[in-house]
């Protein structure tokens, strides 16, 4: 089950999994985990670049086609708070490969699209299974980055039971 919430500034999803809390930590943390289902349907992540600790560095090229051929675009950030199976927050910014980043305007997003957003992801044991609640500060609620969340956690839902 997906609950989505979202405001003018943020996305909030709740959604349930039938795997272990231990297995959803490493979907978030593990580069060859998070590259088999992060980004909206159709797109890949060909570089996914996570050394997940406190004050530790990110940067993820997703890649997408479109009618004027492959279209990449790169994010980078700073995990700011990294609990073990519990709760994960980093900053996310558009960047160039280098993990240079870029403003919001040098990238074509919408006047007031701030440069650096800030995702934090939650996860309790319920059971045998995970409640995550996943919230990305600084989306909007009708952003390309807020359907892209949707399409994403429908993936790793998807990723999670083809492994099982």
């Amino acid at each position: 089950m997906m609950d989505i919430r979202s405001s003018k500034d943020a996305v909030v999803i709740e959604h349930s999994f039938d795997a272990p809390v231990e297995l959803i930590w490493q979907m978030w943390t593990d580069p060859d985990h998070f590259r088999a289902w992060y980004g909206p349907e159709g797109a890949s992540i060909p570089t996914a670049k996570m050394d997940v600790r406190v004050g530790g560095s990110r940067l993820v090229c997703m890649e997408v086609q479109t009618p004027s051929g492959l279209m990449q675009m790169w994010f980078t950030g700073e995990y700011l708070e990294v609990v073990e199976n519990r709760r994960l927050v980093y900053t996310e910014s558009m960047s160039d490969e280098s993990g240079v980043v870029k403003s919001a305007a040098d990238m074509g997003m919408p006047e007031g699209h701030p440069t650096t957003t800030e995702v934090r992801v939650e996860l309790d044991a319920v059971g045998a299974g995970t409640r995550m609640m996943l919230t990305h500060t600084g989306i909007p609620e009708d952003s390309p980055g807020a359907a892209g969340w949707r399409m994403a956690i429908a993936k790793l839902t998807g990723y999670l039971k083809a492994r099982q």
